[in-house]
């Protein structure tokens, strides 16, 4: 039987577990539940299987099950580099990623859906995972990887096609125990037994803080399926749904985006009840306003923001119980190391292999400063405060700096305003690309900026806006993976109505996608 090497502190933990609490659940989905003892034997099976077929590099695809957790642990102890396929990437996207990682084979849990031509179909031992053979082979020839690369985790970022960032098993078990001492060594944490994946596991940060970290601690992972938990296509929220099986299951931890943490702020204000098991809600992947926490506090909600990269592994920095400053992102993990240079923020320590293609620019990189691109600042007791990004500064024809991503918070927080992003640079006033609620007027949106907009100073005012139909979405390419707006395709996708709406005297449009007011 294969073993993990004792450097792989998170499955040498799940070996341990299956011995001392055999019968302990470790994974828990709708129907059923697999004990520790039984997620053991699972894996082992699987590696084993993997390695006498001689897999070397392999591609993840499927909703969060049970299976997928045991087709990502099984390459990790057979130490077969895995490429988790994000369901939210279009197809191209899922192309490129496919042929930039010389990928031929794949596991998959459940449907084909979107991954491409497939041929040679075969049943692994594991029911539910199958290994499928891409139809057309490999497109590109095979990628060098950086020696060491366990994962490759492509995030679609803002711009381009997506980058395949390697990772080590060093890296993502550094920083799970890093998490482990922040989250779970407070005293002021209640029991976390039980943590419920609302992201999906191809997201690197769920992948590590929601399964690896729970089941090295011996803890309880509940998997759903995107329709199970109410999100549905790439960005939609059936709230109710949601809700119903956060009551059901009652988990002790969860992570976030700010859009969802948005929604239950929303439905735990309107009467709706939000479960009080919760102990710990990481919130990331975008800028949470301090006001939208305190809601959830104040509802009690125990909502802790974070700060991450993929380039790191994921998280930096993060709040905690007994360590906590809103308007902060926590104190960095310390793992890692961080320095402002003038705004801009750069860290090092547990940095990543390299980018997939880039091994000659790459080959230091775990000891190396990094540039993040994001702008903050470190207060006086060492919390760090997330300030925008450095490209997306918007500067005014009047010379006044602003990161959008702060209006764009603001803008969150209006009841009728579901998404937001907004525009000025070069420009004498601020303006934004809003997508409203259902139901919500045009009118309403407008009443609702003004109050917003008596809290801004006159430079940061939003005096314009144009109105979306549809949400932003990695569909269409307006959103990243992680929910980060991709500004540069949302002006292409808007560019007359933005130039209409700068004009001195516009004439209000309507449109089937738009309608700029």
């Amino acid at each position: 039987m294969i073993t993990p090497t004792m450097e792989n502190s998170v499955l040498v933990a799940i070996f341990a577990h299956a011995k001392s609490q055999p019968e302990n659940i470790a994974l828990r989905d709708a129907d059923r539940g697999l004990s520790y003892a039984e997620l053991l034997g699972k894996i082992t099976t699987l590696a084993n299987w993997l390695r006498a077929l001689g897999a070397t590099r392999l591609a993840l695809w499927g909703e969060n099950s049970i299976e997928w957790v045991i087709a990502d642990l099984a390459c990790w102890l057979a130490e077969i580099p895995l490429v988790p396929l994000p369901r939210f990437f279009s197809p191209a996207q899922l192309a490129h990623v496919l042929n930039s990682a010389g990928i031929a084979q794949l596991m998959c849990c459940g449907e084909i859906g979107a991954v491409g031509a497939l041929s040679q179909e075969r049943n692994s031992p594991i029911t539910g995972i199958r290994l499928q053979q891409l139809a057309n082979g490999v497109c590109a020839p095979l990628v060098e990887l950086p020696p060491g690369t366990q994962k490759i985790t492509y995030t679609s970022g803002t711009t381009a096609q997506p980058k395949g960032v390697c990772l080590s098993s060093a890296a993502m078990c550094s920083v799970s125990q890093a998490l482990v001492q922040r989250i779970y060594g407070a005293q002021e944490v209640g029991d976390l037994a039980r943590h419920f994946c609302l992201m999906p596991l191809s997201t690197l940060l769920e992948n590590i803080a929601g399964v690896y970290i729970p089941l090295s601690l011996g803890k309880e992972v509940v998997l759903l399926s995107g329709a199970e938990v109410g999100l549905t296509g790439s960005s939609q929220l059936q709230l109710p749904t949601l809700l119903q099986a956060l009551q059901q299951h009652q988990p002790n931890s969860l992570i976030l985006l700010p859009q969802i943490l948005h929604a239950l702020v929303l439905a735990g204000e309107r009467g709706h009840q939000l479960p009080a098991s919760l102990h710990f809600v990481a919130v990331g992947g975008a800028p949470s306003p301090v006001s939208l926490l305190q809601r959830a506090q104040a509802l009690g909600l125990p909502v802790f923001e974070g700060y991450g990269l993929s380039e790191c592994a994921s998280v930096v920095a993060l709040n905690a119980p007994g360590q906590q400053r809103l308007g902060s992102v926590g104190k960095v993990l310390d793992h890692v190391q961080l320095r402002m240079q003038g705004r801009e923020i750069w860290v090092r320590g547990n940095g990543y292999l390299g980018y997939l293609g880039e091994l000659a620019e790459s080959a230091v990189l775990a000891d190396r400063w990094l540039n993040t691109g994001d702008l903050g600042e470190l207060d006086g007791e060492g919390y760090l405060h997330i300030t925008g990004r450095a490209k997306n500064l918007i500067i005014t024809s009047f010379g006044r700096n602003l990161a959008p991503e702060w209006l764009e918070g603001e803008l969150m927080l209006c009841p009728g305003i579901a998404q937001a992003m907004v525009l000025g640079d070069g420009q004498a006033f601020c303006s934004a690309v809003v997508v409203p609620r259902p139901g919500v007027s045009a009118e309403q949106v407008r009443e609702q900026i003004a109050v917003i907009n008596a809290s801004l100073p006159d430079y940061a005012r939003i005096v314009k806006f144009i109105l979306r139909a549809q949400p932003f979405s990695p569909a269409d390419q307006s959103l990243t993976d992680n929910g980060r707006l991709r500004r540069a395709q949302i002006y292409a996708q808007h560019a007359q109505a933005i130039t209409q709406l700068y004009q001195p005297n516009h004439a209000t449009e309507a449109g089937a996608t738009h309608a700029i007011f």
